[in-house]
């Protein structure tokens, strides 16, 4: 397995979560929503979300096959020493010393002046913390002596020290911490754009429509729909909205003028409306509850 940043075309993504307080539920995963609703923006296929525990096997077991199989992968937390010691590639921490270190990919601190240059920023050590501690395991990643520094660890913000590292071309590791994944991600947008299918970036649609049909009902209609719009990229979903009195019937797909030629034929086939919010139309009576105790 090797480090290099990938230049191929991005259609499909996978999402790898790990950690024991995930499983556990110790903690609520809330960075693969973010992923997917950032794929979703930017027209790529998120194919597959895992959750898994913080165990060597189970993690280069799911790196790598997520790897071979899809085009942009995003792993969140739990990573460590591990992927470099079973791929031999050594631990790297920016050659730390006892007060400070100066990286050679680029390691920075929020506490960096403005006008340091970005390559030059020191990680200040004076003071050993356990949030030092947790600063330094996020930048034990892996590194290849062999491969441009730059192509292994990406600094998508200017006023964050910690990178995205990228493994294998199209692994690209993130911390845990969800602010710091999705902002590490969002700025991540710019490298990914000219890789889309799409690179003007237009992204998937949704049109959402709201039905007083029971899905049984609309079942035929979208039944002979999908297959017609199939080749086109679009994908029709029926959702049952349990104990409401309208349900929900969704067009997803890239080219948005397509969608929109096929709004009245899908009004007409499910004697619904095309909304905004999927209880746009609910009637009092669905949106107003009354709990006892």
């Amino acid at each position: 397995m090797t480090s290099v940043a990938n230049s191929k075309p991005i259609h499909t993504a996978a999402c790898l979560i790990i950690g024991d307080e995930v499983l556990g539920g110790k903690t609520i995963d809330t960075n693969s929503p973010f992923l997917a609703k950032f794929c979703f923006g930017l027209g790529i296929q998120l194919k597959r979300v895992e959750v898994i525990p913080d165990d060597e096997e189970d993690i280069i077991e799911a790196v790598r096959r997520m790897s071979a199989r899809y085009d942009f992968v995003v792993t969140s937390g739990g990573i460590g020493p591990t992927l470099p010691r079973r791929h031999n590639l050594p631990i790297d921490r920016e050659s730390v010393q006892p007060e400070t270190a100066t990286p050679r990919t680029g390691l920075r601190t929020h506490e960096a002046p403005l006008q340091t240059p970005p390559h030059a920023t020191k990680l200040r050590l004076e003071h050993p913390s356990p949030g030092l501690t947790a600063k330094l395991r996020m930048v034990e990643l892996p590194f290849d002596p062999a491969l441009p520094a730059e192509s292994q660890a990406l600094f998508v913000a200017d006023d964050m020290w910690v990178p995205i590292a990228v493994v294998n071309g199209n692994v690209h590791i993130l911390p845990g911490v969800p602010r710091l994944f999705e902002r590490l991600l969002l700025n991540l947008k710019p490298l990914l754009v000219p890789r889309l299918a799409d690179p003007e970036g237009k992204g998937t649609f949704r049109f959402l429509f709201s039905t007083p049909l029971p899905e049984s009902a609309v079942a035929p209609f979208l039944t002979e729909l999908a297959a017609k719009v199939e080749p086109r990229g679009v994908k029709v979903g029926s959702y049952p909205r349990w104990g409401k009195k309208r349900n929900t019937v969704t067009l997803v797909g890239g080219d948005r003028a397509f969608l929109e030629s096929l709004v009245a034929e899908v009004e007409a086939g499910v004697e619904g409306k095309l909304v905004v919010k999927e209880d746009e139309l609910d009637p009092p009576s669905d949106t107003e509850h009354v709990y006892s105790q």
